[in-house]
């Protein structure tokens, strides 16, 4: 069984999908402990739900970035984590940092990488006139939602969306997503090698696996 550590910031939506498809058995791992910069972040109930051990660290007890996630490296080691599961987690990681879980840290964006890095994305993707938009599953690389795809899923945007209504249907999609990504390398057919995504020893294309 893999050990998973998950990084949250909020309501840790994302993390309740890998609970319950753990629960379900259809990821052969387990959540060892989840962390969050946040202490009113809800996913810190969910965790404690589940029984997962739940830790508070504050970025702002902290004099940097790197001091900071210093601490943060040392709290997850302590896990001995296979994978590294980036939720919700709000916070811009030092390249350090980064390079200590190279190729064992997964992200997921609400957007179809490369377009729309960093935030507010479905309300960038209305304002573009987008016909289409999504999520994208990715492994972390110091480059900001730079690393390599994993999968991407995409949903219309339709004119008279709002931003809620759009990031509610990218939403659905990040919850079938993560948890099949996650499967994928607690199963050991998801690598990451030289800067490219391979699922069953097949290169995956730089738009992610099975695009259109």
């Amino acid at each position: 069984m893999k050990s998973i550590v998950v990084l949250i910031s909020g309501s840790g939506t994302n993390l309740q999908s890998i609970l319950d498809s753990i629960e379900e058995e259809r990821i052969e791992g387990r959540v060892t402990a989840v962390i969050s910069n946040q202490a009113d972040a809800f996913g810190l109930e969910r965790a404690k739900k589940a029984d997962v051990p739940a830790h508070v660290l504050s970025h702002k007890d902290f004099a940097d970035r790197e001091s900071y996630d210093k601490a943060l490296m040392q709290l997850i080691d302590g896990y001995q984590p296979d994978l590294v599961i980036l939720a919700g987690f709000m916070r811009i990681l030092s390249e350090g940092f980064v390079q200590h879980y190279l190729g064992r840290m997964l992200n997921i964006h609400p957007s179809l990488l490369p377009k729309y890095k960093g935030l507010h994305t479905h309300k960038r993707a209305i304002e573009a006139g987008d016909k289409e938009h999504g999520a994208t599953v990715h492994f972390v690389t110091p480059e900001l939602d730079g690393g390599p795809v994993v999968i991407q899923s995409k949903v219309p945007v339709f004119a008279d969306d709002n931003e809620e209504e759009l990031s509610s249907r990218v939403r659905e999609q990040e919850l079938q997503l993560y948890p099949l990504v996650v499967k994928w390398f607690c199963q050991d057919r998801l690598r990451m090698e030289n800067g490219q995504v391979l699922l069953d020893d097949k290169l995956v294309p730089t738009e992610g696996y099975a695009a259109d």
